[in-house]
């Protein structure tokens, strides 16, 4: 039996699951961040670990079906290159917050890890509407994050 679609899903879980480790390994949630004073709404912290395991899967699964739509190269590498990019940024953020310890430089990356999700959704909702709509609770979910994470910065700032 010929599937063809299992390797797009295996590759796309992946690298979904590599962003997911790597981001966990840099997150921190020991003394320094436990000392921050945080919003009354913050989520309690499980909430994290549902909602971001949630956006990961649903990012794979966009990133299969547009995959499965693109016709050209030029598409494919530039999809590749989104997730590949968005991924990085992903990381970075959790870098810069976490380990370096700079929610306030954080806040400046996470507008163009913002960007990079709008990017995301413009380019695969333009091939697969479903993709594109997959990917719009992860830009909630960043602009949530983003919100708390500039409450962070206004109630302890500053930092360095």
């Amino acid at each position: 039996m010929n599937r063809p679609w299992i390797m797009p899903f295996m590759l796309a879980g992946l690298a979904a699951l590599a962003v997911a480790v790597m981001g966990m390994t840099i997150t921190d949630l020991g003394p320094w961040y436990r000392s921050l004073a945080q919003p009354g709404w913050a989520p309690p912290d499980p909430v994290y670990g549902i909602v971001w395991t949630t956006i990961y899967a649903l990012a794979a699964i966009a990133s299969v079906l547009a995959w499965n739509v693109v016709h050209t190269r030029r598409d494919a590498e530039t999809l590749i290159g989104l997730f590949a990019f968005n991924g990085f940024l992903n990381i970075l953020w959790s870098l810069i917050f976490f380990r370096m310890q700079r929610p306030d430089w954080a806040l400046a990356e996470l507008i163009v890890f913002w960007g990079s999700i709008a990017a995301l959704i413009l380019f695969c909702v333009r091939r697969s509407r479903v993709a594109g709509l997959l990917l719009v609770p992860y830009l909630v979910w960043v602009t949530i994050a983003g919100l708390l994470n500039w409450e962070i910065v206004r109630l302890n700032g500053p930092f360095g």
